[in-house]
């Protein structure tokens, strides 16, 4: 069974508590999605755990390419990025942007960060006026992607009615519940969302301990605080 995770953010609480969960449910291998260690409290320590994870098949998401080529990220999250760069070293950094964009979960699923076209403009969970303009040359049955943060499964509105597939996020859930997400690929195919208790609460305090008032941190504090993309 294929434990599938999606935008872990350097959140190692929420990352262990996956890990322990995918295993007691048989998982013995796993897919990592991208953003691994970018906005959270423990960036190197979750990379190392993810090492552990054998056999696993990675792909690179925004995250890792921000980390790598900070004049490609937001004006917004460059003191989140060199607080990355910082934290991984020049050797992790340039492994993890070398990952492929795309990797094969099984002969009708390819999976890419957020779309085959880009790695931050994905799909939401109700057609979106761009989503033709997504699935363009896509020849596979069904897609898995995250880079939204919100876990959902539908068919696309064209193209035959791809079958398109968000695990959500272990890190940083963006739909109001903290609990971390993920999802397992049975060896049917089938494909089963995950949610995960933890100590969610000790995330933001971790992180304000760790890089202090650095002016960076509200926002991504904010986000582990509420699990919603910004606070209501």
């Amino acid at each position: 069974m294929l434990a599938i995770l999606y935008d872990i953010h350097g959140n190692l609480a929420a990352l262990d508590a996956v890990i322990v969960d995918a295993r007691d449910r048989g998982a013995d291998r796993w897919f990592i999605g991208g953003d691994v260690a970018l906005f959270g409290p423990a960036p190197r320590e979750t990379v190392f755990r993810l090492f552990e994870l054998k056999p696993a098949v990675w792909i690179r998401g925004n995250g890792e390419r921000w980390t790598a080529h900070p004049g490609h990220a937001p004006e917004g999250v460059h003191g989140a990025v060199q607080a990355a760069r910082a934290a991984l070293g020049e050797g992790l950094v340039a492994s993890l942007v070398a990952l492929p964009e795309s990797a094969p979960l099984d002969d009708r699923t390819r999976a890419w960060h957020a779309s085959p076209i880009s790695d931050v403009r994905s799909f939401e969970p109700e057609p979106a006026v761009d989503e033709a303009e997504l699935l363009v040359n896509v020849v596979e049955l069904r897609l898995v992607f995250g880079h939204t943060h919100i876990p959902f499964a539908r068919k696309s509105a064209g193209h035959g009615g791809i079958e398109l597939f968000n695990p959500g996020s272990v890190g940083m859930p963006f739909d109001g519940d903290h609990r971390a997400a993920y999802a397992l690929m049975h060896d049917d195919g089938t494909l089963e969302h995950r949610r995960v208790g933890y100590d969610h609460v000790r995330v933001p305090v971790a992180l304000r301990a760790q890089y202090g008032d650095a002016p960076w941190v509200d926002v991504p504090e904010r986000r582990f605080e509420t699990a919603l993309f910004e606070a209501s």
